[in-house]
């Protein structure tokens, strides 16, 4: 074998047993050994290189019945961090996470309009605010920066209640090379619900099927498609784009209805704001009687929409299950599930096949979850796509003809969404 191919291929089973530890949380090098396929000296070797560069870190030692202790390792909390900045039409957030995953740091900020220049300052300045809480000997970990935002912030300004000309710049900024920039990171651009779609499916426990459609009931909805158990963006990054799904009826100056306009959360929450509520009662753990009825009145506009583009999108793609999540308090996502499962049953079906409809596990925080944590594992994953986490383990990679391109293949099904 090539060195080349022989140093691709221990980069690759280096990813793959980041991804076995990743997923099981701490295991022996017995254990690795057998999850991944690799022979147990290998699986010694790459471990111990591991432990090495600070990316693992030995546990506590398990006593068995029988036999000698074995000293699992797991993954060392600040071997790597990653970055993410939502960049969204009403607020701003940013999240710094470990390399278990798990939140560092976090910032927010909230605007009545998302304005091109003081946006993209407030961007700049809130990123560098969270590199800087890391103790200088860590900066360096930080593997990369992750932007959620819309493909399109420049569109629906009416819908913001802005001219159009107020956010028309956002045509011009090169969002990614500005933050690198100003940070020295190297970064990675998402649509904002992929990304949401992406904290679904590594961090929460929403998605569990080969094929999913996803909805993120954001300032606007959006979505993410999951199609044979990874998350698909399609070749012009649309996929999942639900706001523009036509609607019945016409919006303002007789334009057709999309999506957007009948199951955004930016028109619940100027409901709420015309009935004297504050934007959180959308999160806030107990409303008022009126505020139940604003959010009935917007639900049921919303739902009816909702299903109309379920049944849709389940015209076009084989979709096993449908997940919800969004800006809404635990019970209100609970009743737009409730209410788009009735709903959708009432539309003529035939041909197609039945579907389950349930509620997301991630919530609010999913779009900046998702930025923040798709940079890590795309840095640490053995496989260049995101997968819906498998029931099995992942597998060694083993050495290619030299007909191959050189890039190893797994002989198993990766286990992990990383």
């Amino acid at each position: 074998m090539r060195g080349g191919e022989s140093t691709g291929l221990r980069a690759y089973n280096e990813r793959l047993m980041i991804a076995a530890i990743r997923q099981a949380g701490a295991l022996s090098k017995a254990e690795i050994a057998r999850t991944t396929g690799l022979s147990g000296q290998a699986a010694t070797v790459i471990v111990n290189s591991l432990l090495d560069d600070g990316l693992l870190v030995k546990r506590e030692k398990v006593r068995g019945r029988v036999g000698k202790p074995i000293t699992p390792v797991a993954l060392n909390p600040e071997g790597a961090f990653s970055l993410g900045v939502k960049i969204g039409r009403r607020s701003l957030e940013a999240l710094l996470v470990d390399f278990s995953g798990a939140a560092v740091a976090s910032r927010s900020a909230p605007y009545p309009a998302p304005l091109p220049a003081q946006t993209m300052a407030l961007a700049k300045e809130t990123a560098l605010e969270l590199v800087g809480s890391l103790k200088r000997r860590l900066r360096g970990r930080i593997v990369g920066l992750g932007v959620a935002m819309p493909w399109v912030m420049y569109e629906w300004s009416d819908v913001l209640g802005l001219e159009r000309e107020a956010i028309a710049a956002w045509r011009e900024i090169d969002v990614a090379a500005e933050l690198e920039t100003a940070t020295g990171l190297p970064v990675s651009l998402y649509n904002d619900a992929t990304a949401a779609c992406a904290a679904e499916m590594i961090a929460g426990n929403g998605i569990d099927r080969g094929s999913a459609l996803y909805i993120y009931l954001g300032t606007f909805v959006g979505g993410g498609v999951v199609i044979d158990g990874r998350l698909y963006r399609g070749r012009q990054f649309n996929a999942g784009a639900l706001g523009s799904m036509p609607m019945d009826g016409t919006g303002g100056g007789g334009q057709p209805h999309q999506l957007i306009h009948q199951a955004s959360v930016i028109d619940l929450e100027r409901a709420l704001a015309a009935g004297g509520f504050e934007a959180s009662e959308m999160l806030s753990p107990q409303v008022t009687a009126d505020a139940e009825a604003i959010f009935d009145a917007w639900l049921q506009r919303a739902v009816a929409a909702l299903a109309r583009a379920v049944v849709s999108a389940m015209s076009v793609v084989d979709f096993e299950e449908v997940v919800i999540d969004g800006l809404l308090r635990p019970d209100w996502r609970l009743r737009v599930v409730e209410g788009v499962s009735r709903a959708y049953a009432r539309f003529d079906r035939t041909g197609l096949s039945p579907i389950e409809i349930a509620t997301g596990s991630v919530g609010p925080q999913a779009r900046v979850l998702g930025a923040a944590l798709l940079p890590l594992i795309g840095r640490f994953s053995p496989d260049t796509e995101l997968l819906v986490k498998a029931a099995g383990g992942p597998k060694a990679a083993t050495p290619r003809s030299p007909a191959d391109t050189g890039r190893p293949e797994p002989t198993g099904a990766a286990g992990d969404a990383a």
